[in-house]
């Protein structure tokens, strides 16, 4: 989950893009996952620093699927149990967490995380997605999670954040209760383990490079510029 190496990946399919052409780039993520929230700021930062376009799509990742709706417990409970370290040691471990998410605006609240098994919020980050509006929905999702103290593994509660960003709640409801994108989901699962990824975030870009972690913004502006300059290269050579 912090890896911080950068590594090609995809088989191109540029070849027919221009350098005009926005940038894609497929980000694999988890709802829970406090890197995904700072990665997200930061290569939000990166992208300003970019001269160009950049198409961003979200694919789900989960990061503990065994993880029940409604854990009893808080989140030191959950990962002390879950990677058997003390107690002690899971609080610092959260408080560099929240340290660090504080240095790029985010105000982690772990004391009101409630933890919780994400496939139904991935779910609907695809119907959100079918109804042009993924990235409100994943910035309210995670913004929910780590912030407002909201609780992401239930329909009702996903329908309300659904809502608020303007999506329809009872259809949304009606979705997430038919389970309508849970094949999008394991699609997205398993074609991360085609990629060989191992751990959130991690970022695909112009279907060449892969970029794993919450990198610095200059890391991602500097990806970024490298894809679009392959484009130009490949038209150059064609």
């Amino acid at each position: 989950m912090t890896d911080t190496s950068t590594t090609a990946t995809a088989a191109s399919t540029t070849s027919t893009l221009t350098s005009a052409d926005p940038i894609k780039v497929d980000i694999w993520s988890d709802v829970q996952c406090p890197w995904c929230y700072i990665g997200k700021r930061k290569f939000e930062a990166g992208v300003d620093l970019f001269d160009g376009t950049v198409e961003v799509e979200y694919h789900s990742f989960e990061l503990s699927p065994d993880t029940p709706v409604d854990y009893v417990g808080n989140a030191v409970d959950y990962l002390s149990e879950r990677k058997g370290m003390p107690v002690d040691q899971v609080q610092k471990m959260l408080d560099n967490v929240t340290a660090i998410a504080a240095s790029v605006g985010l105000d982690y609240d772990y004391d009101s995380v409630h933890q919780t098994n994400t496939v139904i919020s991935h779910e609907l980050l695809h119907y959100a997605k079918a109804h042009g509006r993924q990235l409100d929905m994943m910035e309210r999702l995670l913004k929910a999670y780590f912030i407002d103290g909201r609780h992401v593994g239930r329909i009702e509660d996903l329908a309300d954040l659904a809502a608020e960003i303007g999506l329809d709640r009872a259809d949304v409801v009606r979705s997430l209760t038919a389970h309508e994108h849970l094949a999008a989901v394991k699609a997205d699962v398993a074609q991360a383990g085609a990629y060989g990824i191992q751990g959130v975030p991690f970022f695909v870009i112009d279907g060449r490079y892969g970029v794993s972690g919450a990198q610095d913004p200059t890391a991602f502006a500097q990806a970024l510029s490298q894809a679009r300059t392959d484009r130009t290269s490949t038209a150059a050579s064609a």
